[in-house]
This record gives structure tokens, sequence and C-alpha cells, in this order.
């Protein structure tokens, strides 16, 4: 069974950094593609960032520029997802949720149960 937990999350100031961690189990992990969504109140889930099983990236227009291209990384080994949220607004506060998809199956999704994250101005 496929489990994603995430851990990281909090309260922080305009600017300040946070850093979000993603633990996988019960997968092939090098398989999956990993990546962050997140929610606001009374808006639709979107995308923040995304890992490929291929180590390639994708990063939100709205996170471009205050994340850097090493922001999502994983490690393989470890199997964990992570996510440096650097010069973090208070329009980034919602739940984070880690997501994985196999490479071999798009309706083979998962989700995390989701981490808040706040920022204050």
């Amino acid at each position: 069974q496929v489990q994603l937990v995430e851990s990281g999350g909090g309260s922080v100031q305009a600017g300040g950094s946070l850093r979000l961690s993603c633990a996988a189990s019960g997968m092939i992990f090098t398989i999956n593609n990993m990546g962050w969504y997140r929610q606001a109140p009374g808006k639709q889930r979107e995308l923040v960032a995304t890992k490929s099983s291929g180590d390639g990236t994708n990063y939100a227009d709205s996170v471009k520029g205050r994340f850097s291209i090493s922001s999502i990384s994983r490690d393989n080994a470890k199997k964990m997802v992570y996510l440096e949220m650097n010069s973090l607004k208070p329009e980034d506060t919602a739940v984070y949720y880690c997501w994985t998809r196999t490479i071999l199956s798009r309706s083979d999704e998962y989700w995390g149960q989701g981490i808040q994250v706040t920022v204050s101005s």
C-alpha cells in the first residue's frame, strides 16, 4: 500500500523559509514521479513543483524566481522528496500535499494527507 507522509510545515513570517519533507513507502520509488501541490482555502489544488523519475523538474509560475532549480529534490535511496521554500509570501499559505504517480500508469496516483504552511505578513 502506497503511503506518503509529509513533515516540516508550520508558521513563518514573510520572507522566511521552510523545508517540507515527504517519506514514501509501498512503491518502487525510482519509477515514480514525485511532486508537491497546495490548496489554499476556497481555491483549487494547484501544482507547486514536480521531480520526475528521470530527475526533471517543473515549477509553477507563482514560485519561479523565488524557488531555485534545486528547491525540489529527491533521495531515491531514502525514498524521500523535499521542497525547500524561500522568500515565502502570505499567498503561499496553504495545505501542501505530497504527490506521486508511477511512470507506468497515469491512473496510479497517490496523495499524502497534507501539511499546513502559514506565512504571516
